[in-house]
């Protein structure tokens, strides 16, 4: 598999942004490896933590956009694992289209978990954070003691998807320039400054480093027939028995996901009984323009939610 690397000099005095780089190899399964980036943050480095956040992004994001929830989250005494998924941030881009599978992304956070032995984890996940973290979660139960969910849904593509989606992933496909930073910058209800949107174009010197970012919107499932469709169709039986804690925060002012909450909230008994929150002044990237309240309304789960 053909891959490109963004330099690290793309990366140097990026704002609020100062968290060391992580790097483990992952098998591509087609005889050689990718490297994918992860941050992994706690306040102390020698304490043994029985507690893990592990935070996904989604498209076309990369972990930049934790920065905010971050520090919260460790000064809260948690270990906190955030990787790019491969196409992404500073973990390796595929060049070809094609390389990029909804399948490959699972089975290469899987790897992830794997390699760091993540257990007792505290899911966060938005956007294809969640499309990967809950089939992760349904494929590794014991690993996961909890689960947020935020702006996110695990499709089937038994149902429409709906005219935003649609418009979105047209866009994708047909704009001759995919300009990450205004992309973000269109799903936040605060405008970002040019600083925040160069970080977010960092990863990606020029349109060949794009092509994740391209194929993500088409590999969401929205046939019956997707080749994704069978899997998370098996993932929804074992979360439909999930009794762990799991609690949703959606935005007020995100066109995409609107009313996946409710959905979740239906569908699965964990979720029964949580302090399930509207996240208000926030577009589809919540983490950007209310990341302190999230990690805050994240903290108070956890410990309200202790494992037995």
């Amino acid at each position: 598999m053909d891959t490109l690397r963004t330099p690290d000099s793309y990366f140097e005095n990026l704002p609020d942004y100062n968290f060391a780089a992580h790097y483990l190899m992952v098998d591509d399964s087609e005889g050689g490896e990718l490297r994918v980036h992860y941050l992994d943050e706690s306040a102390d480095a020698d304490t043994e933590h029985t507690d893990t956040i592990l935070l996904l992004h989604g498209e076309p994001s990369w972990c930049y956009l934790y920065r905010k929830m971050i520090p919260i989250l460790i000064a809260a005494g948690y270990r906190v694992i955030a990787p790019d998924l491969p196409g992404f941030g500073r973990s390796d881009k595929p060049v070809a289209r094609t390389d990029y599978t909804y399948q490959r992304h699972v089975d290469w956070m899987q790897s992830v978990l794997e390699q760091l032995d993540l257990t007792n984890i505290t899911l966060f996940c938005q956007d294809w954070g969640g499309l990967i973290g809950l089939r992760l979660v349904a494929d590794n139960p014991d690993r996961f003691s909890r689960v947020a969910a935020g702006n996110t849904m695990l499709p089937t593509g038994d149902h429409d998807p709906g005219e935003s989606f649609r418009q979105w992933q047209q866009f994708s496909q047909d704009t001759p320039h995919f300009h990450v930073g205004r992309i973000i910058n269109s799903g936040t209800t605060t405008e970002l400054s040019q600083d925040v949107i160069d970080a977010y174009n960092a990863p990606f010197p020029d349109e060949s480093y794009k092509e994740g970012a391209r194929q993500f919107p088409i590999l969401v499932p929205t046939t019956p027939d997707d080749p994704a469709s069978e899997n998370n169709r098996a993932a929804w039986d074992t979360l439909s028995k999930w009794n762990k804690p799991f609690i949703t925060f959606f935005s007020d002012s995100d066109p995409v996901t609107a009313g996946g909450d409710r959905i979740i909230q239906k569908l699965i008994p964990g979720t029964k009984g949580q302090a399930h929150t509207t996240i208000t002044n926030a577009g589809h990237f919540l983490q950007e323009d209310q990341g302190e309240k999230v990690a805050e309304l994240l903290v108070k789960f956890i410990a309200e939610n202790p494992t037995v």
